[in-house]
């Protein structure tokens, strides 16, 4: 999705002319630049497409009394038309406590709050009678559950990936991780009884001609976020539509099934076309 400062709706109407999958957005409270409300966007972009997938990547769950997330989502669901695909994730460092700190929830139970969350969403959304907080709760009207992305490459996330989720959303992560990562998550849900989750991947992206000072603003902001260099600059997606493509195809071979890509320049609309080529150019 656009940065502040571009329309959304137009984005979203431009992305679904070309053909593409689904929409991401991102989801903070408090972060270290600024953001719109998640779910106010999702909104805006449902009124406006009628196909593209609208996804939430991710929902910071813990942030939220999980009674009103499940409303939201239930909601986004009916508004759009079943076309919610939502990702959720504990939040981490990066961006400090602030919204934590806001919300009146301890920074250090992020994921087991998460956690207990997803062990009741479910229902919730789906409009049945649920336990929380010592009672049963119905949410009406209900909606169908949309396909549930958990979040996060650590050891935790994909605990939590293989318990709760239809699919594992890395993002920043290097090929090699992301296929180390699938093998051990088929592990954990066989564990579990559960199918091997599908993978999404989040990468950043910035196609055709690209000032090198942009893309060396993008390495320092994600060594900011807590990357490495070696880390920042390999999964960075750069070059010919043709060349994205093939760096997609790898991404497909390590067990990725869908990838969210990321662009972080000003030309949001002029990228969302080059994407567009390059899912188009994929062997």
């Amino acid at each position: 999705m656009p940065g502040v400062g571009v329309d959304p709706a137009a984005f979203a109407r431009h992305a679904e002319e070309l053909g593409l999958e689904s929409l991401w957005h991102g989801d903070h409270l408090i972060p270290v630049t600024p953001f719109l409300d998640s779910t106010m966007v999702m909104a805006a972009t449902a009124a406006v497409t009628t196909r593209i997938g609208l996804g939430f990547g991710v929902m910071v769950l813990a942030l939220r009394p999980v009674a009103w997330a499940a409303k939201q989502v239930a909601t986004l669901q009916r508004l759009s038309g079943n076309r919610v695909l939502l990702g959720v994730g504990a939040g981490g460092d990066p961006h400090g406590d602030a919204a934590w700190h806001a919300v009146g929830v301890p920074f250090a139970e992020r994921g087991s709050r998460t956690d207990a969350a997803l062990r009741v969403l479910p229902g919730l959304v789906r409009g049945e009678p649920t336990p929380l907080n010592g009672r049963d709760v119905v949410l009406a009207p209900g909606a169908p559950v949309p396909p549930l992305l958990v979040g996060g490459d650590s050891r935790a996330a994909l605990r939590r990936a293989a318990r709760f989720g239809d699919h594992w959303y890395p993002s920043f992560a290097t090929t090699a991780r992301i296929a180390a990562g699938v093998r051990e998550l088929a592990d954990l849900a066989a564990a579990h009884g559960r199918p091997t989750p599908g993978v999404t991947a989040g990468v950043p992206v910035a196609l055709g001609d690209v000032p090198a000072s942009a893309l060396e603003r993008r390495v320092r902001a994600m060594r900011d976020y807590g990357l490495g260099e070696e880390q920042a600059r390999e999964v960075l997606v750069t070059g010919t539509p043709e060349r994205a493509a093939e760096r997609f195809a790898e991404l497909a071979e390590a067990g990725v099934d869908r990838v969210v890509a990321m662009p972080f320049t000003d030309d949001r609309f002029r990228q969302a076309e080059l994407v567009a080529r390059a899912a188009a150019a994929r062997p």
